[in-house]
């Protein structure tokens, strides 16, 4: 009687039982695991392939989860190969032209794949002037969310093996490689970087002389844009970090009228972005160091980041203590009253008083742009870097 029994529990475990993964299953899960891991690179002597050279083969993720190589190209009779990434002002003037290039010629024979070659380690907060978003693989998914790529972008910052083999000088910077995988083209995309001034016209040129079988006119051009980031240059990094430690961080007293006076902002001539916070604010300690990253990435432009403490007068040491903590190289000031309801009059009638509080203000008062709470820095980076008086490019 027992033998039908472990039969029929047999039968049931194997029906219950997950299926085993087919190869391709599990490849797909694989991917979909891929987590960053940015390495420092040791320093070497980078050369830019050279025409008639053979395209050397990757293994890249892209922000889609799946990995590619020139297998997954290997029925376009022309493959443009773009070094770009997200940070860079110039690389960013060409996304549109970019798209508009890989919707054109997909079907008449071409591909176009991006690569960032930027290792995350080598990049400052002071290079991110023009973008709300950085050069890591998770900001690559967010970019290409919000633009509708309509090509494969692949990630390279961890290694950057594949960037040292192409040898791309600046982003953005193109390979065109015909049916055998041969370069034929490497250069500039079109000589205006300013979008609405070119469309595109050399990479097309050497896209439609591949396809056409004909040598490209002018096979190697220079290529204007942001250095390439290489995982070796984390001395400098740490210089920099290092001077901006040492910079000064002063506290002063202000009254309403002072207050009022930073809001209203007419002598500064930049955008203005005022946080109201205190030391007994958990939310207001946690968010506060991304403050300091946002005057560090727009401060060199008309850009700046004011701090405004509502703890105590008597709490002044306390507060100027945290700000030296966190490196606030910034304007700060500390309410100089107890009176809390004097101070939410002064900087917003329309704030009920809670914190954190941050408001952006332009010239003259407007503000932009007002948060009660926890900031999303995403969203306030998208808002200061597309404001008229800053923008993505040059």
């Amino acid at each position: 009687m027992k033998y039908p029994l472990l039969l029929t529990l047999a039968a049931l475990y194997t029906a219950c039982a997950p299926a085993e993964k087919q190869p391709a299953e599990a490849e797909a899960s694989s991917q979909e695991a891929f987590v960053a891991n940015p390495q420092p690179v040791s320093e070497q002597e980078v050369k830019t392939l050279e025409i008639g050279a053979p395209a050397p083969d990757f293994h890249l993720p892209g922000i889609d989860g799946k990995f590619y190589s020139l297998a997954d190209f290997e029925g376009a009779k022309a493959l443009a190969i773009v070094f770009t990434c997200n940070h860079c002002p110039t690389a960013q003037a060409y996304e549109e032209r970019l798209q508009s290039v890989a919707a054109e010629y997909r079907d008449k024979g071409g591909a176009l794949v991006a690569i960032s070659p930027n290792s995350p380690l080598g990049l400052l907060y002071e290079e991110l002037g023009y973008t709300d978003l950085n050069d890591d693989y998770e900001e690559m998914k967010i970019r290409a969310e919000a633009h509708n790529f309509n090509f494969p972008y692949l990630y390279d910052g961890d290694t950057q093996e594949t960037s040292l083999k192409y040898g791309p000088v600046a982003t953005p910077h193109v390979f065109v490689f015909d049916a055998n995988r041969k370069l034929a083209y490497t250069g500039r995309i079109d000589g205006s970087e300013k979008p609405g001034t070119a469309n595109a016209e050399g990479l097309r040129a050497a896209i439609d002389a591949v396809l056409d079988g004909q040598p490209v006119a002018e096979p190697a051009t220079k290529t204007f844009g942001c250095s390439t980031k290489w995982g070796w240059k984390l001395d400098y990094k740490k210089k920099m970090n290092r001077e901006w430690a040492e910079k000064p961080v002063r506290l002063s007293k202000l009254d309403e009228e002072g207050i009022k006076g930073l809001l209203k902002n007419e002598d500064s001539g930049k955008l203005r972005l005022i946080n109201i916070w205190a030391t007994w604010c958990g939310p207001c300690i946690l968010e506060f160091p991304e403050f300091i990253v946002l005057q560090r990435m727009y401060g060199a432009r008309d850009f700046e980041f004011v701090s405004l403490s509502a703890d105590n007068p008597e709490q002044e040491d306390k507060a100027l203590a945290f700000l030296k903590e966190k490196q606030a190289a910034c304007p700060n000031y500390l309410f100089s009253k107890d009176d809390k309801y004097a101070l939410i009059e002064a900087v917003d009638p329309e704030w009920n008083g809670a914190l954190p509080y941050s408001i952006l203000v332009e010239p003259g008062g407007k503000a932009v742009w007002k948060h009660q709470g926890e900031v999303d820095f995403y969203e306030l980076k998208r808002v200061i870097v597309e404001h008229e008086m800053m923008g993505r490019y040059y």
